[in-house]
C-alpha cells in the first residue's frame, strides 16, 4: 500500500502493486485475468469505487486527495497530495502524516480485503461479449435452437439485473444529493419496477434452465433493496407480467397498494447502519 500511496492513482502497469493485482475482486472484474494491463485497469476501478464510498464522511475527500483523486490534480507528488489532504481534513501536516495518514491507508487496505472477501465464494458472472461483424445465423437444428433460447433468457436476465442496479444507484445518488422529494420518489418507483422485473426474469431463467443459483442470489447482484414481506415481493413481481410490463402498466397495477408502496419508499428513508470506521474521532 505504501508503494501505491507514493505513486498515487491511477496505477500504471508494471508498478509496485503486484500483490494487489492478485486480489479476487480485481481478478474477477478484469476483462482478461491473464493480462496485467487488464487487471491494472480493474484495480484502478476498484480503488476509485472504494474511495468514492469511503466509510468516514469527514475524511472521504482528504483520502481521495491523498491517493491522487480529485480534489487533487493528477500527477502531483505525495508531498503535495499530503498537504492538500491535511488542509481538507483540518490538520497540521505533521500531525496528519503521523496520526491520520496511516489510518486512512489502513482503512483503504481493509476495504480492499473486504471487497476481495465478497468474491471468495463462486459468483454468477455475466457472460463476456465479443465483437462480431457477421450475422449470427442459427442452423435448423433442435440443439442450436435450445442454445439460442438459453442465451436469449440469459441476456434478458442480465439486462434486467443491470437495469435494476442502475435504478437503485440512481435513488441512492438522489438521496445523497438531497434532491427534490418528488424526483427521488419517481426514481424509487422506477427502482421498484426494475427490481421486480429482474426478479421475474431470474425466476423465468432458474425455472427453465439448470443453474446452482437461486432467484434470490441473482437479484441480490443488483445491490441492496428495501426489505419486503414475501407476499409483497410476490405482488411486485406479479405486477411486471412476467417481466414484460412497462413502467406505466406496473404503476397502474399497483395503484391501490398503499402499504406496499410505503414499505418500499420507507426503506430508502431509513439511515443505513453506521460503519465502524465512521465513528467520530476514530481516526484523529
Amino acid at each position: 500500500m505504501r508503494g501505491l500511496l507514493r505513486r498515487g492513482l491511477p496505477v500504471a502497469p508494471g508498478g509496485t502493486v503486484a500483490v494487489l493485482l492478485e486480489l479476487r475482486g480485481v481478478v474477477a472484474r478484469s476483462i482478461d485475468p491473464s493480462d496485467e494491463v487488464s487487471r491494472t485497469a480493474a484495480l484502478n476501478g476498484v480503488l476509485r469505487g472504494l474511495l468514492a464510498r469511503f466509510p468516514n464522511a469527514r475524511y472521504a475527500s482528504p483520502a481521495r486527495a491523498l491517493f491522487g483523486l480529485p480534489p487533487a490534480a493528477q500527477g502531483v507528488n505525495l508531498t503535495s497530495r499530503r498537504q492538500l489532504a491535511a488542509e481538507l481534513a483540518g490538520h497540521e501536516v505533521h500531525h496528519f502524516r503521523k496520526r491520520v495518514e496511516p489510518r486512512l491507508v489502513e482503512i483503504v487496505a481493509d476495504e480492499l480485503l473486504a471487497d476481495a472477501e465478497r468474491f471468495a465464494r463462486p459468483v454468477f458472472v455475466a457472460p463476456r461479449l465479443a465483437v462480431s461483424a457477421e450475422r449470427e445465423v442459427i442452423v435448423r437444428d433442435p440443439f442450436a435452437w435450445e442454445v439460442a433460447e438459453h442465451e436469449e433468457h440469459l441476456s434478458r436476465m442480465w439486462a434486467a439485473i443491470y437495469a435494476a442496479r442502475a435504478a437503485l444507484l440512481t435513488v441512492e445518488r438522489l438521496i445523497s444529493l438531497e434532491a427534490d422529494s418528488s424526483e427521488t420518489g419517481r426514481a424509487a418507483v422506477t427502482a421498484a419496477w426494475r427490481w421486480a422485473t429482474a426478479r421475474a426474469q431470474a425466476l423465468t431463467y432458474t425455472s427453465g434452465f439448470a443453474t446452482d443459483q437461486s432467484p434470490d442470489d441473482l437479484v441480490a447482484l443488483a445491490g441492496w433493496a428495501p426489505s419486503l414481506a414475501v407476499d409483497q415481493v410476490d405482488r411486485l413481481v406479479a405486477a411486471t407480467q412476467g417481466g414484460r410490463a412497462t413502467r406505466e402498466q406496473f404503476v397502474a397495477d399497483l395503484h391501490a397498494e398503499t402499504e406496499l408502496s410505503t414499505a418500499w419508499s420507507t426503506g430508502f428513508q431509513t439511515s443505513p447502519p453506521t460503519a465502524p470506521n465512521d465513528a467520530e474521532g476514530l481516526i484523529a
